[in-house]
């Protein structure tokens, strides 16, 4: 079982049978999915929250479902999950978010993604920690940038995962380290 993590609005915690219907919700939704190679259907999304309950039992961390503490029960993901392809940058750890649309705009990814890094450096004891996505995808980059992690254009890359000439197939990297987050602190 993983444990929770807190912050001032925010509880990220283990995943429950309830989240389920609202994280299928979210991914069914075009417009959260659009830089997410599309919506995926309930048996993709409970697949998803599968292999991130998995990886928590190998690793002792991963995704966590996010909850509103005393408003909303779930408003998405953010965590922390070893890249399961090969590029340039792996073997990596990598920092990513889900919200559904209606928590858009409110600083929660922000949030979730300092508590999700601390954890990283202070608990897992990672050296540095990487985020990707496209480079089109400019609200994740507002956050990768919030977040003090920095971007070089040389390490851009064609995602293994995406079929070439895809729109989505060019990726972006972000990274920081332990010692860079930490003098930001």
């Amino acid at each position: 079982m993983s444990e929770s993590l807190r912050t001032a609005r925010l509880a990220l915690r283990p995943w429950r049978d309830s989240d389920l219907d609202p994280f299928a919700a979210m991914s069914a939704d075009p417009e959260v999915m659009e830089l997410l190679m599309g919506t995926r259907s309930r048996t993709e999304s409970d697949a998803i929250v599968s292999r991130w309950r998995a990886h928590f039992e190998t690793y002792g961390f991963g995704y966590w479902a996010v909850e509103l503490p005393g408003e909303a029960a779930f408003i998405g993901v953010a965590g922390l999950g070893h890249i399961p392809y090969e590029a340039h940058f792996t073997p990596s750890v990598e920092l990513g978010w889900r919200l559904a649309r209606r928590h858009w705009g409110l600083g929660y990814a922000t949030e979730a993604a300092v508590a999700a890094i601390e954890f990283g450096f202070e608990r897992l004891d990672l050296a540095a920690i990487v985020a990707t996505t496209t480079p089109m995808n400019h609200r994740s980059r507002a956050v990768m940038d919030r977040l003090g992690m920095t971007y070089d254009p040389s390490d851009d890359f064609d995602h293994p995962r995406i079929p070439p000439g895809h729109r989505l197939h060019r990726h972006v990297l972000y990274r920081i380290g332990r010692d860079a987050w930490r003098a930001r602190r």
